[in-house]
């Protein structure tokens, strides 16, 4: 009795193998060929290959198809960590649609939003005939519902040449120009840096099935001082030259004094009471302006100094704004639906 019901237990798992080895050979076929016969005639009327073809060689894509069976093995047993692995392999050997939507439907099933959104859109890149028209359907769907319910979207404008746009610190685009990106929601961190313009750094917050939308500006920054450089140098120059002219009329009051000293031993020796002749008079004068110099080179020095430190250059932001300007409104389509903030720096 247990004998004759083996088989009719085994007829189910037969029938179900057969099933599944059918259809694993009916997505392998797909890759082999062009994705559906629509496609398939027109690339046999125009004499080309597809895209996904050109350039790959049969050994790759051999070897492609042989991994793409073990991912979709690993895939139906939801060994999906496995199964990714072998999907990016499969890719690496060769940029198949097929590869790619499978592959995005297991990131989407694993909790990867960004990266199933990313791999999906890839598949499609090629237009309608790089998938089956069900798959092709499937992944716009697929695509619609990351969008609505576990995507953000992004959209920036900065105006400025040259200025480099970062997100979340990772470069993005350069300016001028408008850039949109999926991420995901949270709070995110903008940075605009070009040179002799004040960096911008502003957070965002964005939120699933939204699109926040930002206008990026950035300041020139401009260095000034309140005189010309030289200024305080010509001053400090002219507090050194009174110092030096002060030094040679002290040493000329000097000279005169011994010539006077000279002829006073001269004439009169230790007889006459002490003189007043025209050397001494000369000296006493020259001394006189030469500690009037010293004081004046001393108080110009002083002064240059601090023309130095008041002659600093000073930085400062040209059209430098205060606020923020945000206008918020519902942005839908048939991809996303959600709420929309723009925001004016």
């Amino acid at each position: 009795m247990a004998i004759r019901a083996l088989p009719t237990r085994e007829k189910p798992r037969r029938a179900r193998a057969a099933l599944s080895a059918g259809l694993t050979l009916a997505l392998l076929s797909s890759l082999a060929a062009p994705a559906s016969a629509q496609a398939q005639a027109q690339a046999q009327a125009s004499g080309a290959p597809r895209p996904w073809h050109e350039g790959v060689s049969e050994e790759r894509k051999r070897r492609a198809i042989e991994l793409f069976a073990q991912a979709r093995e690993l895939h139906r047993q939801m060994m999906l960590g496995e199964a990714r692995a072998k999907y990016e392999e499969a890719l690496a050997a060769w940029e198949h649609p097929d590869l790619r939507f499978y592959l995005g439907r297991v990131l989407k099933t694993m909790g990867l939003p960004l990266l199933a959104h990313e791999s999906l859109r890839l598949s499609m890149r090629w237009g309608p005939g790089s998938l089956e028209p069900e798959d092709y359907a499937e992944a716009r769907a697929l695509m619609q519902e990351l969008v609505a319910r576990e995507l953000a979207v992004m959209e920036l404008r900065c105006d400025e040449p040259g200025a480099a746009v970062l997100l979340d610190g990772k470069p993005w685009f350069v300016g001028p120009g408008v850039a949109e990106r999926f991420l995901m929601p949270g709070e995110h961190v903008i940075t605009v840096k070009k040179e002799e313009y004040t960096p911008l750094i502003a957070t965002v917050v964005t939120y699933a099935g939204a699109r926040a939308s930002r206008v990026l500006s950035v300041d020139r920054i401009v260095t000034e001082r309140p005189w010309a450089a030289w200024v305080p140098w010509s001053v400090i120059g002219a507090g050194a030259g009174l110092g030096v002219a002060g030094g040679v009329l002290r040493w000329q009051a000097g000279e005169h004094m011994d010539e006077a000293e000279q002829q006073f031993v001269a004439s009169c020796g230790l007889r006459c009471g002490p003189g007043r002749s025209g050397e001494y008079s000369r000296s006493k004068t020259e001394s006189h302006v030469a500690v009037g110099l010293f004081i004046a080179a001393g108080a110009t020095l002083a002064t240059g100094a601090t023309l130095i430190y008041l002659n600093r250059p000073r930085s400062y932001r040209v059209d430098d704004q205060s606020g923020v300007k945000i206008e918020m409104s519902p942005g839908a389509s048939d991809a996303e639906v959600g709420l929309s903030a723009r925001l004016f720096f």
